[in-house]
């Protein structure tokens, strides 16, 4: 089965509060609500829409050196986050599960907000750099549930590969625009299928004939940086 890259129409899920120690006089849940900002640093790295997921300690998006989620290899080849998007549903360590409303261009950023209801919850975000075969940022298990109210971080994005794709850069599997291919394939790469951290696209201007890829998308770390805000 193939798909092309994920038109996702974002809709922001929210998740209503379960009782806990965080509470207020009346012993209602106190939900906590914060915006996600990720901003595009690369050349020529459009970005598929923003997943955000909000969780306990019990949750792992993601394991260097493991192979990866289907879930994640769908994000990571296509853009496609719906996976993400219904785990709330169906895990109880995921609080919320909201995507961006699209692609965020180089130079852009979006903003997203997501809410927990938990004393103590995390956040982990991924996005696909769409002129790849299966490149994404991410980052795993922040730990957001002590920032007071107005408080942010700001984290630096690096690239990680996925590992279930070769990265052949053809056109015929780059999904974005560089390409215009297929996005997920469920045939795995067996020569790697691990995630690792990127080692950088090679491109025809480097030498690889059959890439579809150019200098201009070429990229570094940090590709992307996130800012997280407590809003209330």
């Amino acid at each position: 089965m193939k798909l092309s890259i994920f038109p996702i129409a974002a809709s922001i899920l929210v998740l209503s509060g379960c009782p806990n120690s965080n509470s207020d006089s009346h012993n209602e849940p106190v939900i906590k609500t914060y915006t996600i900002t990720v901003s595009n640093l690369t050349n020529n790295q459009p970005l598929s829409p923003i997943t955000a997921i909000v969780h306990s300690n019990n949750y792992n998006l993601y394991t260097i050196g493991n192979p990866a989620s289907v879930s994640l290899e769908k994000l990571a080849e296509s853009g496609d986050n719906s996976e993400y998007l219904a785990i709330k549903d169906n895990n109880d360590n995921v609080y919320d599960a909201v995507s961006g409303s699209g692609i965020i261009a180089p130079g852009n950023s979006e903003s997203v907000s997501v809410t927990n209801p938990n004393e103590l919850a995390y956040l982990s975000i991924a996005s696909m750099l769409v002129n790849t075969n299966d490149a994404f940022i991410a980052e795993r298990s922040q730990k957001i549930s002590t920032l007071a109210k107005g408080d942010s971080i700001t984290l630096m994005l690096n690239v990680f590969d996925s590992g279930t794709e070769a990265n052949s850069e053809t056109a015929t599997t780059i999904p974005g625009p560089a390409g215009g291919g297929e996005g997920f394939n469920e045939q795995r790469n067996d020569t790697n299928n691990q995630i690792t951290v990127h080692a950088g696209v090679v491109t025809a201007t480097d030498g690889l004939t059959t890439s579809t890829l150019n200098a201009t998308h070429r990229f570094t770390n940090p590709a992307a940086k996130l800012t997280i805000t407590r809003s209330n």
